[in-house]
């Protein structure tokens, strides 16, 4: 049995006194180890600060999406968005009024799904909703949407997702500095994006790495990301390598949109956190509904807890990694079984009607899969209320992390990509055996899921660093056979015109 009321070190103290005292062979419980724990939510006051939602990531008919930027607007502010980011391909945001297109996109867009229009918001104006809005900017330069008498949602500044002609969707979002306004290109190319905006002093990520990798395409988590496979050896060395020469780069998309593409990516990630944290770099997640349409609004996003709604605080909280992933959807069949199981074995009668649901959502994508479908998804009823970490307590001296969590019926941690405890508190000790370099938990309820970024460890016996070893992006061969004709055939088609005319 622990002596936990003291806390471990004090113990120590005591043990190693009495040793040299009576010179008895004493030792401490098997389990016990000293951990030291970077909290990435060691700089929040949750007590004082306030929770902003954000999305990080979507669409207007600037490039490819269906509707345009007052609609998108309007939508993410009636669902309680306080950080509203566009991030249109290969274009810049340069906020609310601003007509913001590059002809390429533009048409391209109109290519794909046949959709013309560029419309902006006005200092005033009414909303689709028939309430008044306006648009203000601060003495920073920050610039917020509201409606009358509701709450103010800022503009993320310089939004973009690079690589708007990937062939491969190698797309980097970007934000806080004014680059890649037109760049056109970008297939297999992180790099070249991730070092400019590193170098600028602006924030990335790299998006949806399961349409990259084509881990979407599996149907068994099991099957994504092998190391066994040589695709995916190197392309998880290739992200490895830009998380360990750009810290600016924050990490992965690990649930966006419906999470059908990215349901393999938290296996990534923890991947990514078992190689990389014994380097000493922590890889952040995030969710985002990358909405193309009004309809996926309502999907990924993320909480940050800040003072205040600013572009400042909000750079600070992203570097730092003080936000939490969350995502309306989760299709991922492992991680569905695991959850029901769990809600199962908790005896929780409010858990009732989610057990219902996942069992018919797992008996159906047993069908599916076994036909060489994706399955099916959890998908959270609108009015559900959200899980919320809403406090995060370290305690060294006892090696435990606490959260606080509101409309949460699991939570669980996961330590080298598997489950390794359910419930709010983890006591690190219980666990020595199988956990490496980094914990992380998840929040379940009715209103989908909620994602702590990782607790890096640092101990006696931690996973010492593997050598990286040499690393040759071949990617960088597929960029100048893909990107030079297109850029040669865009330079010469009358783009301007046509985006004139149809735009």
């Amino acid at each position: 049995m622990k002596l936990k009321k003291l806390g471990k070190k004090a113990l120590c103290a005591a043990v190693s006194a009495t040793m040299l005292a009576t010179m008895a062979p004493l030792s401490l419980a098997a389990g016990d180890v000293d951990y030291k724990i970077t909290n990435p939510y060691a700089g929040v006051d949750f007590a004082t600060y306030n929770v902003y939602k954000g999305d990080l990531h979507s669409h207007t008919t600037f490039s490819d999406g269906h509707d345009s930027l007052p609609q998108m607007t309007e939508r993410h502010y009636e669902l309680g968005f306080d950080i509203y980011a566009r991030t249109d391909h290969s274009t810049v945001s340069y906020g609310y009024m601003s007509h913001d297109y590059v002809p390429a996109m533009k048409v391209l867009g109109l290519i794909k799904n046949g959709v013309v229009g560029g419309e902006v918001l006005s200092e005033t104006g009414t909303a689709e909703n028939g309430k008044a809005y306006k648009v203000e900017v601060s003495e920073a330069g920050d610039e917020y949407y509201s409606q009358e008498g509701g709450h103010k949602m800022i503009s993320v500044p310089f939004g973009n997702e690079q690589n708007g002609t990937s062939f491969n969707n190698a797309h980097v979002n970007t934000w806080f500095v004014d680059y890649g306004n037109g760049r056109l290109g970008g297939t297999s190319d992180y790099e070249s994006v991730i070092k400019a905006v590193d170098e600028k002093g602006g924030l990335s990520v790299i998006n949806h790495p399961g349409e990259y990798t084509n881990a979407r395409d599996e149907i068994y988590t099991e099957d994504a990301y092998n190391k066994d496979n040589a695709s995916y050896s190197y392309k998880i060395k290739k992200f490895e390598n830009l998380l360990l020469n750009y810290d600016s780069c924050l990490g992965i998309d690990i649930n966006s949109k419906g999470d059908g593409r990215t349901r393999h990516d938290r296996k990534l990630w923890d991947i990514l956190l078992t190689d990389l944290v014994p380097h000493g770099r922590n890889v952040f997640a995030i969710a985002t509904t990358d909405a193309h349409n009004l309809g996926i609004v309502y999907s990924g996003y993320t909480m940050h807890y800040m003072p205040e709604n600013t572009s400042a605080n909000l750079k600070a909280n992203m570097s730092k990694g003080e936000f939490f992933a969350a995502s309306k959807y989760v299709g991922n069949f492992n991680e569905l079984v695991t959850l029901r199981d769990e809600l199962v074995a908790s005896d929780n009668s409010a858990a009732a009607a989610m057990i219902e649901k996942l069992n018919t959502i797992i008996e159906q994508s047993k069908i599916e899969m076994a036909n060489g479908e994706e399955g099916q998804k959890y998908e959270a009823p609108e009015t559900a209320e959200s899980p919320l970490f809403t406090n995060v307590v370290v305690d060294e001296a006892e090696d435990t992390i606490a959260l606080t969590a509101e409309n949460a019926l699991i939570v669980h941690w996961i330590a080298n990509g598997k489950v390794i405890h359910v419930g709010n508190t983890i006591d690190l000790d219980d666990y020595s055996d199988e956990i490496g370099s980094y914990v992380r938990a998840e929040a379940y309820g009715e209103g989908g899921v909620m994602y702590t970024q990782a607790f890096t460890l640092e101990y006696d016996g931690a996973p010492e660093a593997t050598p990286m070893g040499a690393f040759f992006d071949w990617g960088k061969i597929a960029t100048i056979i893909c990107d030079v004709p297109v850029r040669f055939l865009l330079s010469i088609l009358p783009l301007d015109l046509i985006a004139t005319i149809f735009g």
